[in-house]
This record gives C-alpha cells, structure tokens and sequence, in this order.
C-alpha cells in the first residue's frame, strides 16, 4: 500500500474511511499521520453516521479532529456520509468532481503541516508486515486464463 500511495502518478487524493461510531481507533490515527508525514492529499470521510445517536457521532468525530489537530496550520476537509441513508453523497461526489477537474499534473493540495514538535509526535508508526504466508502463496498461484471485457 505505501509503494502505491507514495509512486501512483496520478492519485490526486485519497479518502480516508473513518467509522464515526467508534472513538478514534490506533489504525485510523496511524493511517492519517502516515499519509500527512507523506504529504499525500486526503479527505477524512467519516462514514455510518446513521448509527448511533447524532451526539455520539458529532463526539467521536471531535475527538478524532482533536487528536490530529496538533499536526496541522489547517484541518483536511471533513465529510460525513452514510450510505443507508444518502447523506454526504453530494459532497463526496464534488469532491471527486473537482479532483478529477484538476487531473494528475495538479493533484489537490495537501492539507497544510506544522512541524511536529517532540510533545506532539505520534507514540506510533505504521508498521508493514513482509514476506508473509499470504503474500508467498499468491505469488505461487497462476491466475485462470479469462478474456476480459476490458
């Protein structure tokens, strides 16, 4: 995942799917500070906000924006969607609209950083597993030969 995000010529922005009813979870916080210390463009999407009362979705929202606050001069763009319902679909699609707009030589810009000071580093970093057994067996299998449409 990191070779793709760091080398695709033409992400212009990546949506990072948060679970607004759960309080900040290590991975998402992770996931976020892994991808403003690379400087790639993102969206928080917060997504089932039809579960859970509209308080308990509207607190672990703030508190997710309030732990990774420290790490910015301006927050990234928050949405908040839910797909039984439809809301945020209409600001999910204009921001799609205006990144496919800009096109890859112009990506969207990254949210603005402020340095980390030592205080505010994050107590973790994104760790890659290598080599593992899922990964050997599906460089072992050949894949069927099928025509595709594409």
């Amino acid at each position: 995942m990191e070779v793709y995000l760091q080398h695709r010529p033409n992400l212009a922005c990546v949506f990072a799917l948060i679970d607004s009813g759960l309080p900040p979870q290590k991975n998402d916080l992770e996931f976020v500070e892994w991808l403003t210390r690379h400087k790639i463009p993102y969206v928080l999407v917060f997504t089932k906000t039809d579960q859970g009362t509209p308080e308990e979705v509207e607190a672990n929202i703030a508190a997710f924006t309030t732990r990774i606050a420290p790490w910015f001069t301006e927050l990234p763009e928050v949405l908040r969607c839910s797909s039984a319902t439809g809301q945020g679909r209409s600001e999910l699609l204009e921001v799609i609209n205006a990144t496919l707009k800009a096109g890859p030589a112009e990506p969207a810009p990254a949210p603005p950083t402020a340095p980390l000071p030592a205080e505010v580093e994050p107590p973790f970093s994104m760790q890659v597993r290598a080599g593992s057994a899922r990964d050997k067996s599906l460089r072992t299998k050949k894949r069927p030969k099928i025509s595709r449409p594409w």
